[in-house]
């Protein structure tokens, strides 16, 4: 199978989360994405944990490889006076160009929209500023805790009766942020294929994180108030929850939603009296008396095996899930049997996991070709190959710091 991006050229001046995952994405389908990076201020996903033990420094991230596969690496020190002269040039051989830096950065080095297009005027150019190329929040920094803060999402997770906890994770680098910004750059790469027209995309990733709360912000917009926490429960579901299970640490995510569910429910943990309960007639019952039907399900659940419980459930038509550790995930059968995981030999590292896009097809292969570059890694192989340099000439660049 072909890759369905080959021969498409990416200059990639993406770093940390959200930008990395669409370059990605392109990448592991084909495209030869060329990330600018400098020792003289790394990308700040290259210092992130979690670590390969005994691996530590630039080279060692294992969040860093899972972020990059498939991608070159082009030292380029952008604060040395030679450096956006370089860039420029990279930029007239690339179709697509990717940034998610404050507005102000690319301007400052001749590497906005404008500037480009005048060399290259069918460049599709991908900006992810935190809030948007204006208004009065433009020139604010953040990462996707910042984000998930600002655009309402730590408001909404946690318990109604403590302070707000938020995800866990940064949630807008890992899914509406790349998410959106890789629909938008498929569509005008279409576009360029059919009309030869290029273009801009300017994703404010405060926006597009605010597109995931559109029921509470619609709910809020009717009543002036809106929902809040409400843990792990839900108002068209009871019992709604993650309940302990047998061994250390294991749970099971069950949602009862309907009267026929209940019925099966209470079958398969072996309590028909449950059934007959006043307490628990109907939904709106078992949400009067939620305390007490999760305290009844607690003490039943912590006698079954988490999977086992799971299966039971999901055959009555139960939606019901394992909670799994990462390390559950990597042997989890379903995603063994799609291939979503790949094993790369990284040169620093040695034989790492990544994972490949979320979707599949018939057609071309979109799995992660090679693991993630070292610093610098392909500097050499881009100067002769897309800029013309000869070997004296690179080497000059690098002894007077350009290539660093």
């Amino acid at each position: 199978m072909d890759r369905p991006l080959r021969g498409l050229r990416i200059l990639d001046y993406c770093w940390v989360g959200a930008g990395a995952l669409v370059t990605k994405l392109l990448a592991d389908s084909g495209a030869e994405v060329i990330k600018i990076e400098s020792r003289k201020r790394p990308d700040n996903l290259r210092l992130a944990p979690p670590y390969r033990r005994g691996a530590e420094g630039l080279e060692g991230s294992g969040y860093f490889a899972s972020r990059n596969s498939s991608k070159k690496s082009f030292a380029l020190d952008m604060t040395h006076p030679e450096a956006p002269a370089i860039a420029r040039r990279l930029a007239a051989a690339s179709s697509v160009l990717t940034n998610n830096f404050r507005p102000g950065v690319m301007e400052r080095w001749g590497m906005d929209h404008a500037s480009i297009a005048a060399i290259n005027p069918s460049i599709i150019y991908l900006s992810m500023p935190m809030q948007g190329d204006d208004g009065p929040h433009r020139g604010y920094v953040g990462f996707g805790s910042t984000i998930s803060a600002l655009a309402g999402l730590v408001w909404l997770s946690g318990r109604p009766d403590r302070t707000p906890v938020g995800t866990g994770t940064h949630y807008p680098d890992h899914v509406p942020n790349p998410g959106h910004a890789l629909v938008g750059l498929l569509a005008a790469i279409d576009r360029r294929q059919r009309t030869g027209q290029g273009g801009v995309i300017e994703l404010s990733q405060f926006e597009s994180t605010v597109n995931m709360l559109g029921p509470a912000i619609v709910a809020s917009g009717v009543d002036g108030v809106g929902p809040t926490r409400q843990g792990n429960r839900s108002p068209d579901a009871s019992p709604h929850g993650v309940f302990p299970t047998a061994g250390d640490d294991r749970w099971c995510a069950i949602a009862v939603r309907t009267d026929a569910e209940w019925l099966a429910f209470a079958e398969v943990l072996g309590h028909p009296e449950w059934l007959t309960d006043e307490r628990f007639g109907s939904l709106a019952h078992r949400k009067a008396n939620e305390d007490d039907l999760e305290a009844l399900v607690t003490g039943v659940t912590r006698t079954w095996d988490a999977q086992e419980l799971a299966a039971r459930l999901a055959e009555r038509g139960i939606p019901a899930a394992r909670v799994q550790t990462p390390a559950d995930l990597l042997d989890d059968p379903q995603l063994v049997a799609r291939g979503t995981w790949y094993r790369l030999d990284h040169p620093y590292m040695g034989p790492t996991v990544v994972n490949r896009a979320p979707f599949v097809s018939d057609r071309d292969e979109l799995g992660p070709r090679s693991a993630a570059p070292l610093l610098g890694q392909h500097t050499r192989e881009i100067a002769r190959d897309v800029l013309g340099m000869d070997d004296a000439e690179y080497e000059d660049h690098v002894a007077r710091g350009v290539f660093a």
